[in-house]
């Protein structure tokens, strides 16, 4: 994985999106700045964190990923790799469903995936200082290129999405305390059933991440 730095973007998400698109697919490409001025959230929200965070944005071909791997499940396999990568440095960080870094009872960071023909954008940010009160953060110091270094190592090995929401679904408890958006509306994940393809069932309503 080739890792661009840059110190200042507005959108790591964007400017790999643009980039991709003047000078076609070669190889995965990751995209990182120690700030960003309008970063991408989810639902279309902006994501701004303080100068020093993680920030980062990769592509990849559909054919590099787990052959059991659902596009609709990409984000929570995305996630959950940092995640463990993390928590191999000492963090306690944990995933809420779908795709949200929480520290304790705060959420730290995200992750957002699109798809454009046969490739894949992630995008994922995480407060690595304190941002305001509504917000955690890392809970653990790191050097970023070193976590980002082990984090497509990991990536690379391919793990199977069905070894990754064995360990995603024992974890998917502590999500039941908190709620998640769907349809614009905050909705309780306390009785939501989690589906084998990442997918939850609340009400008879099969809902995916959608991020």
């Amino acid at each position: 994985m080739e890792i661009i730095n840059l110190e200042e973007v507005d959108s790591t998400h964007t400017y790999l999106k643009e980039l991709i698109k003047k000078n076609t697919f070669i190889t995965p490409l990751c995209v990182t700045a120690n700030y960003q001025t309008n970063g991408i959230g989810s639902r279309g929200n902006s994501w701004q964190g303080r100068e020093g965070n993680l920030f980062f944005s990769f592509v990849l071909h559909k054919n590099s990923l787990p052959y059991d791997l659902q596009i609709q499940s990409a984000s929570i396999y995305f996630s959950y790799l940092l995640k463990e990568v993390l928590k191999s440095q000492g963090s306690k960080v944990w995933l809420k469903w779908p795709n949200d870094f929480y520290v304790d009872e705060k959420k730290i960071g995200g992750t957002i995936t699109s798809v454009t023909k046969d490739l894949i954008y992630c995008g994922i940010g995480l407060n690595l200082s304190h941002v305001n009160s509504d917000f955690g953060h890392l809970d653990i110091k790191i050097d970023k290129m070193y976590i980002l270094k082990l984090y497509f190592r990991s990536l690379e090995k391919k793990i199977s999405w069905k070894e990754i929401f064995n360990s995603f679904k024992v974890e998917f408890q502590k999500s039941r305390k908190f709620k998640a958006t769907v349809e614009n509306n905050k909705v309780s994940l306390e009785n939501a059933v989690l589906n084998g393809d990442g997918s939850i069932q609340i009400d008879d309503k099969k809902v995916f991440s959608l991020r």
